[in-house]
This record gives C-alpha cells, sequence and structure tokens, in this order.
C-alpha cells in the first residue's frame, strides 16, 4: 500500500533529507488512520513519532529505532510496511515528493 519500497523510504528517513513530517494510514486500522512520524534535526532524539496517534508522543535516535519501535498495537512500522498508505511526505503528495523534492543517494 506505501507504493514506496520499505529499504528506500528507511534511506529517505536516515539521511533526514525533506522528511520532516511524514503522514500515514495503517489500512484497515480504525485508530491508527491518521499517523504522523519524523525528522527535526537539531535534537538529541531527532526521530519522532506524533502526539496526536501515539500518547505522549514518542522520540528515537535513529530511523532504525523509529521503524522498528513496536508503537501501533504491538507493531513496528517495519512489520506493517504492506498496510501502511503514505499520505503526505514534507506536506505534500507521495507522487509530488518523489517529483520535486530531494533525496538522499540510493548508492
Amino acid at each position: 500500500m506505501a507504493a514506496m519500497d520499505y529499504d528506500y523510504f528507511v534511506k529517505q528517513l536516515n539521511s533526514g533529507i525533506s522528511v520532516d513530517e511524514i503522514r500515514f494510514e495503517i489500512i484497515g486500522d480504525t485508530e491508527y488512520n491518521d499517523c504522523y512520524i519524523g525528522y527535526q534535526s537539531p535534537y538529541e532524539k531527532p526521530y519522532w513519532a506524533g502526539l496526536c496517534d501515539i500518547k505522549d508522543g514518542c522520540e528515537f535516535r535513529t530511523a532504525k529505532e523509529l521503524v522498528n519501535a513496536k508503537i501501533y498495537r504491538g507493531k513496528s512500522i517495519k512489520e506493517l510496511w504492506d498496510r501502511i498508505e503514505l499520505i503526505t511526505l514534507a506536506g505534500v503528495c507521495l507522487e509530488d515528493w518523489l517529483k520535486y523534492f530531494l533525496h538522499a543517494d540510493l548508492s
């Protein structure tokens, strides 16, 4: 559902480029139909999961910690990837984000 390869997503998240806020939903889950994660570079724990969908929010030192955190009904973003639909990245739809924004080199 995400329409982006998981490894590519993690590479972009890890780079911190153009991923300040990512909005997504977990298909088939009425509680997690409006979720937010992101990256803010000036902080010790720059990766975060939003306050609106995760009580009190969560912060992480690395992208790997964020995608492996079991914060969505005991499952992680990595485990749920085939049910995740990316809605916006940096405030724009996935298609525009892929087309117009700077991305990390895959090499």
